[in-house]
Order: C-alpha cells, then structure tokens, then sequence
C-alpha cells in the first residue's frame, strides 16, 4: 500500500487501483491501519491520472458469485471525495469465456456503476482472439471498455499472439475501448513469480506500442533499477527504428 517507484522514466502518467475495498477490508477508510497516503501518490508523476478500482474480492470464484452485491457496494464508493485525479472507474471482477453467466449478471451489475467503467478480461481457455471479442462483444456495454491482460507472463501466449487479441479486440469494440495489461512476471520457483527480465519484458511493451500500456504490477514487479534499463532499452530501440 505504501507504493513508490520511478515508472515516470517509461512514460507513465496512469494509475490502476485494483480495489479500494476488497474481502471486506476499506483502503478508503482513515480507520483502516494499512490505508495508503491518497496524498501523496496523488502528487506522483505516474499518477497523474488514476482509474480507480471498486469493491471485490480475491477469490475470484467467490467474487462472481457475489458480483451483483459488490456492484451495489461499489457504487457507494464513488461518493467519497479523495485527492486524486479520478478519469474512471474499475470492476474488479475479472471474466473469461469460461463463466458462462457472465453474459446475463454482468450487465446487471455494470449498470449500476458511473461512468467511465472498465472491466478485465483474460483468455485462459485460448478460445482465439475472434472468439473472445465477439464474445465480449455480444454482452458487454458499448461504454464499458476493457482492460485485456496478455497472458505472456503466465506463459499462455506469446507477445506476437497477444498483439492479434489486441487487434481483433480493437477491430470488434473500438480502439478507445480496449487497453492492455502487460504482465511483468514470469513463473519462478515453487509456484511463485518473478520479476520479467528487461530482456523478457521489452518485446511486450515494444509490440504493444499503439495501445495504452499498463503494466501488472508495478509495485511488486518493476524496480528503479528494471525501469532505469527499461527505459534505456526503450529509446535505443526507437533511434534504432
């Protein structure tokens, strides 16, 4: 909660919140211990903006069970004031085409909430690109957008892959609708991640170029010194082009 970090260095001016409530616990609440300093990430250079996320829960099953609860929950958050830049808004209730009632509750629970809203989306099954958008497309709101997370990190796809998704997504809901969660992570030991490598994480910003780039997460996953070599890999490769 007590994030830092000098992401500026690679353009970013955007913040995601996840959650502001999440299984019960009120990142919003002053009486909350663990309440991060609203503040002073405020004053941050990468968080000039800021999407801020609503209630949920971390298990995700528990989560989608409880999505219409947590949309009306949700909403009540919008009535705080805080010292940040809000532009929109975010359900933390991730889906895939393996929910199945996704497309009858969600559009419940979304129009419950303000706007600008996004969602995320993922594609574990590797339905393809095609399928995924039209799923999407065949339920969501036409002003709800999507965050897409590119599964490179957990290994499911490649980043050339997750560019296609990105573009079928973009072709079937609009580019404004769609934004990119580039994970800087890869599978380390005992079931556990690691940070990506400079040389692992440059070809997912670098073929991602085109689309807003949000990189997952941070705080956890991009040390001063990764974004320092990042951002210089970054500018040799632009002279290079």
């Amino acid at each position: 909660t007590n994030i830092d970090g000098n992401w500026q260095k690679l353009g970013v001016d955007q913040l995601l919140i996840q959650w502001s409530i999440v299984d019960g616990i009120n990142y919003l609440s002053p009486d909350t211990p663990q309440r991060p300093d609203w503040w002073r990430i405020g004053q941050q250079p990468w968080a000039k903006k800021i999407i801020l996320g609503l209630d949920g829960e971390f298990d995700e099953r528990k989560a989608r069970t409880n999505v219409l609860i947590l949309a009306q929950k949700s909403a009540q958050i919008i009535e705080q004031k805080l010292p940040l830049n809000i532009i929109g808004y975010y359900f933390p209730v991730e889906v895939d085409p393996t929910w199945a009632e996704a497309a009858s509750i969600m559009p419940q629970a979304l129009a419950q909430l303000p706007r600008p809203l996004w969602i995320s989306v993922y594609d574990s099954a590797n339905v393809g690109a095609k399928i995924l958008a039209d799923w999407l497309a065949s339920w969501l709101p036409p002003d709800v957008g999507v965050f897409f997370q590119d599964g490179v990190g957990v290994e499911a796809r490649t980043p050339l892959v997750a560019r296609q998704y990105m573009d079928e997504l973009a072709k079937t809901l609009g580019h404004d609708r769609v934004k990119v969660i580039v994970e800087a992570f890869r599978p380390g030991n005992a079931h556990q991640f690691r940070p990506a490598t400079k040389q692992e994480l440059l070809p997912q910003i670098t073929i991602m170029q085109g689309y807003d780039i949000f990189l997952f997460d941070g705080p956890n996953y991009l040390s001063n010194q990764l974004v320092t070599d990042l951002a210089s890999g970054m500018q040799k490769r632009l002279q290079a082009e």
